[in-house]
C-alpha cells in the first residue's frame, strides 16, 4: 500500500496505474485519503470476496429462521425438478 498526494497524482497517473497491479495506491487531498486505484484483478477477487460474504450472511440468516424443514428430494419434486 502506498500514498501519494493529488498533485503528484495527477503528474504520475501512467505509474500509478502501472503501480496498483503489485498495491493499492490511496490517492490522497490535504493528508486526507480520497481514493484507492487497484487492478482490475484485486477489483475482482474483492467482489467475490464481498459476495461469498453476502452469501454465507444470507445462508446464516435462512438457517435461524424458525419453522419446519422440506428434505431437498421433496422441494426438488415440488419444483418439477424430478
Amino acid at each position: 500500500m502506498s500514498r501519494i498526494n493529488v498533485t503528484e497524482a495527477r503528474a504520475k497517473f501512467s505509474e500509478l496505474i502501472a503501480r496498483s497491479h503489485t498495491e493499492a495506491v490511496f490517492v490522497e487531498r490535504r493528508g486526507r485519503a480520497e481514493a484507492v486505484i487497484i487492478s482490475p484483478e484485486q477489483y475482482d477477487r474483492m467482489m467475490e470476496a464481498l459476495e461469498d460474504a453476502e452469501d454465507a450472511r444470507a445462508f446464516d440468516a435462512a438457517m435461524a429462521e424458525e419453522g419446519d424443514s422440506i428434505p431437498w428430494a421433496q422441494a426438488k419434486a415440488d419444483l418439477g425438478w424430478e
